[in-house]
């Protein structure tokens, strides 16, 4: 996927969901584990060298897997190459169980499913869409099972 360069570097420097400075492993071959500034912003995991303001790498959190590795270990891998995996070392194992789950909320398609689940629970309450009042309760990608990834 392309991005704007600007755009990306803008938003990196936007507030952070969650930052951290731990270790990290790129998946390249003989890769060891760096510490590193790692950002999460809206569906984007940013990482930086710990003494620079631009960011060196960007994951685009969308068709990926969040796993639990050993003690104080997640990794990050996609749906299309699951055997590139980038790791990351936290402080403690509650950190590690916050980043985990910090991650997976952060994907597009997690927030569309919780937008529907919470539109159909208070259509339930009150007899009402509460998409209609913004004209959108007809679009496809509000609708159950009509979304392909």
């Amino acid at each position: 996927m392309r991005y704007n360069e600007r755009e990306l570097l803008s938003l990196a420097r936007q507030p952070a969901e969650k930052a951290a400075e731990i270790l990290m492993r790129a998946p390249k071959k003989g890769s060891v584990l760096k510490k590193r500034l790692v950002k999460l912003v809206v569906n984007f995991l940013f990482y930086f060298r710990t003494d620079e303001a631009e960011p060196i790498g960007a994951l685009l959190l969308e068709h990926c897997r969040i796993t639990k590795e050993e003690e104080n270990v997640f990794s990050v891998s996609f749906v299309e190459e699951p055997e590139r995996k980038y790791c990351f070392e936290c402080d403690s194992e509650e950190q590690c169980q916050e980043w985990i789950e910090a991650l997976k909320r952060a994907s597009y398609e997690f927030m569309r499913r919780s937008l529907i689940f919470y539109r159909n629970e208070i259509q339930k309450m009150t007899g009402k869409d509460p998409l209609e009042q913004y004209g959108i309760s007809e679009e496809a990608r509000f609708q159950l099972g009509t979304h392909k990834h």
